[in-house]
């Protein structure tokens, strides 16, 4: 997929990586850009339509999807990321809610619209869904399953035409990682390199440098391996019983 004359759509597209992925689509020529945002958005680009678009209400998903007549890319950007220990079992439901059940509805609701124009879907992640980071483990839980929703979509979505990208995004310059104090990826380049992912048609996007030192290990690994080996039961004839 080239990202010039298509029509993109970005959840979670007020700020950080979602900010920099609207600004990324207009610079390579997107002829439509949908802002997903829970909060009333501006765009000075005439190409962006702003969309009232909190992933976790099933109403305002399918407002968003009546509104939108054709796409050609869904980003699923927005995400939660707090502070837990796993004691609370409401923080857990609330980080499942929007990265992974957030991500879920989104993308069913706009699935159509994808199969007709034999689109992309991109899930932004993280590398946790690898591996839990301590302070954030409900968030870490929340991006595993994430992981796996999007393997299963890749797998089953194939053959009707919709490709399905995992983007595992290591530590970036946001607001949501502003209290790590680690070295961090601009998100400017990260959404250059998931964007470049997806026109170089790479099933998982590992968007900067953290990221992409673990690269070459997944891909050319056992898991990777494994995991194509089970898609490609999709295919497969049912036996008969």
């Amino acid at each position: 997929m080239t990202i010039e004359g298509k029509t993109v759509l970005v959840t979670g597209a007020n700020r950080g990586i979602g900010q920099a992925l609207v600004g990324e689509a207009l610079s390579r020529g997107a002829k439509r850009v949908y802002a997903g945002t829970r909060q009333p958005l501006a765009h000075p680009d005439g190409r962006v339509t702003p969309l009232t678009l909190d992933v976790t209400s099933a109403a305002q998903i399918q407002a968003a999807a009546g509104r939108v007549g054709s796409l050609d890319l869904l980003i699923n950007n927005a995400g939660l990321a707090l502070y837990d220990d796993l004691s609370d079992r409401a923080a857990l439901e609330r980080h499942l809610a929007v990265n992974l059940f957030g991500t879920y509805g989104v993308t069913q609701a706009f699935l159509p619209l994808l199969i007709a124009s034999r689109g992309a879907v991109v899930n932004n992640l993280s590398l946790n869904a690898f591996a839990p980071l301590p302070v954030i483990p409900a968030y870490s839980v929340s991006k595993a399953a994430a992981f796996s929703l999007t393997q299963s979509l890749r797998a089953l979505l194939a053959g009707q035409g919709v490709s399905v990208h995992a983007v595992l995004t290591g530590p970036t310059d946001t607001d949501m990682n502003r209290g790590l104090d680690i070295p961090k990826a601009p998100a400017e380049s990260v959404a250059r390199a998931i964007f470049d992912g997806v026109e170089l048609g790479e099933e998982d996007i590992f968007p900067d440098p953290m990221s992409q030192s673990l690269a070459e290990g997944w891909r050319g690994g056992a898991v990777k391996a494994f995991e194509c080996q089970l898609a490609a039961l999709a295919d497969a004839e049912p036996v008969p019983s």
